[in-house]
């Protein structure tokens, strides 16, 4: 049986599949019209009433939230490895996440909310104060629901939004879990609900005056539908969209070392992450030490049941993913690029894909310029750091990006000059929850995480005194 998840029209629920198996773990019915609307008022009707709870009743909550949330991480992994399929360690470690991010907010909302002062001849006060705007829809995907989720709400919830959140239909069951304990925590009714409703009925909330904004996570095409249904309503949007990050690797680099972070990047949670470097690019001083050590690395996993503990890499979450990987390595194996590694879809049950490297990737094959969502790197030769710079850009992506070199100046200097939203240096830097995480082109627009996720979906309204 292939799996695969996704809503059935016929029958409006949300289907979730174990990638691993194929096997159905789960259906739960999608909103109906009615109940759809009836939680945007409660979700509104919620708003008028905690926007006025004082700071310190929230940052309460928030660090009884978050050990709640470490109480029931067992389950929350469970739930996640059961319905994408990465290693049951990995979605431990994004479920610590989540009390690690709310207890981040509990400890620097007073600064992060504090008035700002300012100065202004003919005023003898001047406030800008950042003061919520109502009902948030998060529109998140599979890959990491505990995190993503999360990161829609909790800088929503500090501020005194409420927020409706659409998970993916792979995932409802993790992220339904999330409105019990938001409920043990002592959070009033309704300002979390996780609302499985349709792409239709996203749209209706949309339109829908009482949503006052909408952060999404996703593809860009789905980024592009929602920002001009966005644009068409006037309202706020933060996009965090696909990404086909640079990793590169200069004469100066520490080859063992960004060869190990690479190979680490590259294959944790199976590939499947918008944020994970995807295209390798490598000076030519060091390309061949590189290659070998990357690849020693990045093929030697053990795939397999993502509970069993001794497995580094799962299946990917649907046998969807399979087809359009390995679609895309078709193309690129046709069209000349070289195999350093032999991979692909594996037969048989679960929608399995083994590692795969290859180079001599060109303009004319599709992963030049598409995201490759799974474990197949995609390694660069090139002549020096400024051929690297060039090749780096020349993509529609720029989300983050990742430079490797011992020579600081030149590390920095490189890292200056690629077009995204972030990017480390002798490092990948991630998302940590301090701060503000997006991107540029079509990685999409607005930040998450840090007070720019604050402000993004605040009224930053100011105050002049006469």
């Amino acid at each position: 049986m292939a799996a695969s998840s996704k809503i059935d029209p016929a029958t409006r629920t949300y289907r979730t599949v174990n990638p691993a198996t194929g096997e159905l773990v789960r259906e739960f019915p999608t909103a109906s019209e009615a109940e759809a609307q009836a939680m945007l008022a409660r979700a509104h009707a919620a708003y008028l009433e905690w926007r006025e709870v004082s700071l310190a009743e929230r940052i309460r909550m928030f660090r009884r939230y978050a050990d709640i949330v470490e109480a029931n991480l067992d389950e929350l992994a469970r739930l996640t490895t059961l319905e994408m399929g990465k290693p049951l360690a990995q979605s431990v470690g994004e479920g610590g996440l989540v009390p690690q991010m709310y207890r981040y907010l509990a400890d620097h909302a007073e600064s992060l909310l504090q008035d700002e002062e300012l100065t202004i001849e003919g005023f003898s006060r001047v406030i800008l104060r950042r003061e919520p705007v109502g009902v948030v829809l998060g529109i998140e995907p599979w890959n990491a629901p505990l995190f993503q989720a999360s990161r829609a709400t909790a800088p929503n919830l500090i501020l005194g939004n409420t927020v409706l959140l659409k998970p993916s239909e792979l995932c409802a069951g993790s992220t339904l879990l999330f409105d019990e304990l938001f409920r043990q925590a002592g959070f009033p009714a309704d300002v979390y609900q996780t609302v499985l409703i349709s792409t239709a009925q996203a749209s209706t909330y949309i339109a829908d005056p009482r949503v006052r904004a909408v952060t999404l996570t996703g593809s860009d095409r789905a980024g592009a539908a929602v920002a001009e249904q966005t644009g068409r309503n006037i309202k706020p949007v933060v996009l965090e969209l696909g990404g086909s990050d640079a990793f590169v690797v200069l004469d100066s680099a520490d080859v063992a070392k960004a060869a190990g972070i690479a190979s680490f990047c590259r294959i944790i949670i199976g590939g499947q992450a918008c944020a994970l470097p995807k295209r390798i690019i490598v000076t030519e001083r060091v390309a061949d030490e590189f290659i070998s050590t990357f690849t020693a690395a990045f093929i030697n996993q053990t795939m397999g049941d993502p509970f069993d503990p001794a497995t580094t890499l799962g299946p990917l979450s649907s046998q969807t993913a399979v087809d359009l990987l390995q679609s895309q390595l078709d193309d690129a194996v046709s069209k000349g690029a070289t195999v350093l590694a032999a991979g692909g879809r594996v037969d048989g049950l679960g929608s399995f894909f083994k590692p795969a490297v290859i180079t001599g990737v060109t303009p004319k094959m599709r992963l030049y310029t598409e995201e490759a969502f799974g474990p197949l790197a995609v390694i660069y030769r090139v002549p020096d750091a400024d051929a690297a710079v060039k090749l780096a850009n020349d993509n529609p992506y720029g989300l983050g990006g990742a430079v490797f070199g011992e020579d600081l100046v030149e590390a920095q200097r490189v890292a200056s000059q690629l077009d995204t939203g972030g990017v480390g240096v002798n490092a990948f830097l991630g998302a940590p929850v301090e701060m503000p995480f997006g991107g540029t082109k079509r990685s999409g627009f607005g930040r998450e995480l840090g007070r720019a996720g604050i402000d993004a979906f605040a009224n930053l309204k100011a105050y002049g005194i006469g």
